[in-house]
């Protein structure tokens, strides 16, 4: 399986939904930068199971063991390593599924191409459950970019048919580069704590939780939109046609099961306008060229251009759903149907959010460490034994 990604910033994932643990192992990290645990175990929280009457019942602390990587709370060249052991595990409803693939869901591809080899147990390795790794792994591309005043943070649009206009009204400006209030940042990480939806609006988010509960009730699910924005990259970061930070943001993306397309700045709908419309003139700010609005998104030709970068990702409505269902009996070769078993989220956007800032974050530090856009910390001062 290639459940490996980056070229300087190597990630490498581990496990299945019910195996033992799962975990990551990341390459490439520079020494020398201070890591908060605490912090990142918080940051692993928001997308922890079961937090929320709107997750899936299933609880699982996602307890961060490090194993590797760091000394005395800083990275130290070693390749950080680490792993989560999976504590609430039921795989007994899963024993339909070996032989009656799930629509919607990758137990048929899987059992394909691995010869019936895979673990189909909670989805196995192909199973939301490995975002877990991701974002920790993410969590600390996030604490170094955090470092070099960079800041990456995702909210959602929409979920199902209700949307959140306040964010689009706030930073869908024609006046400057594409922008959203700090004050209006915190309305929404509090929006995430207290009701479980990243929305801006508070009505919004409410509409919002009642729509995934209505679905819940009817044995079904819904999906949505996540914006994430990253503030401060500078200009000059990327390659042209394959290693544009388009390329590499959406290779990552795509890691995230559910996500079903991704564009950026204006994306798809830059059909739309005119040249006239979509293309952003440039200006002088802080004696710097920048551009002055930002339908582009931060990138032209798959370089940075300073503006902050814009992306979004479309999430598909969770297909393990309780309703009955038409599907093949593998071992039979005849027709049956499914009702699914086990415990799962109405609707995965609320939980994917940290996922998608640990996605671009592992992209965006990737692309600085290759271009030589990170600095390395200043050498720490050799210690005399005595104070060893």
């Amino acid at each position: 399986m290639s459940s490996m990604t980056g070229k300087v910033l190597q990630l490498s994932i581990f496990g299945q939904s019910h195996s033992r643990g799962i975990g990551c192992v990341l390459d490439g990290l520079p020494a020398g930068i201070p890591i908060d645990l605490e912090r990142l175990q918080k940051f692993m929280a928001r997308r922890a199971p079961g937090t929320h009457t709107i997750n899936t019942p299933r609880k699982e602390a996602d307890t961060l063991e490090v194993l590797g990587g760091l000394s005395d709370g800083v990275t130290c060249g070693a390749p950080f390593a680490a792993i989560i052991y999976n504590t609430n595990t039921r795989s007994s409803d899963y024993q339909e599924i070996a032989q009656k693939p799930r629509p919607g869901h990758a137990d048929f591809t899987a059992a394909i191409r691995y010869g019936n080899w895979n673990d189909s147990a909670g989805g196995g390795h192909f199973s939301g459950r490995l975002t877990a790794p991701l974002t920790a792994a993410g969590g600390l591309a996030l604490q170094a970019l955090t470092q070099m005043g960079i800041r990456v943070q995702a909210h959602i649009t929409h979920i199902g048919n209700e949307r959140d206009k306040a964010s689009d009204q706030a930073i869908m400006s024609n006046e400057a580069p594409y922008t959203i209030p700090v004050d209006l940042l915190e309305t929404i990480a509090q929006h995430e704590a207290e009701l479980g939806i990243a929305m801006a609006n508070e009505q919004a988010a409410l509409r919002a939780r009642e729509a995934i509960l209505q679905a819940a009730s009817e044995k079904d699910s819904v999906g949505g939109m996540i914006e994430c924005i990253a503030w401060g990259m500078p200009a000059g970061v990327g390659d042209p046609i394959f290693d544009g930070i388009e390329n590499r943001i959406a290779r990552i993306s795509f890691g995230i099961p559910a996500v079903r397309g991704i564009e950026f700045g204006y994306g798809m709908q830059a059909s739309r306008l005119r040249g006239s419309e979509h293309n952003d003139p440039f200006g002088i700010q802080d004696k710097e060229v920048l551009p002055l609005t930002n339908f582009a998104g931060g990138i032209l030709g798959g370089i940075t251009t300073g503006a902050p970068i814009v992306w979004r990702l479309a999430i598909k409505p969770t297909p393990s759903i309780a309703q009955e269902q038409r599907t093949v009996d593998m071992a039979t070769m005849s027709p049956a149907h499914l009702r699914i078993q086990g415990r799962h989220d109405p609707c995965i956007v609320p939980r994917a959010v940290p996922v998608v800032e640990a996605a671009g974050a592992l992209a965006l530090l990737d692309a600085l460490l290759e271009d030589g856009c990170y600095k390395l910390p200043a050498s720490r001062p050799y210690r005399a034994a005595s104070e060893v």
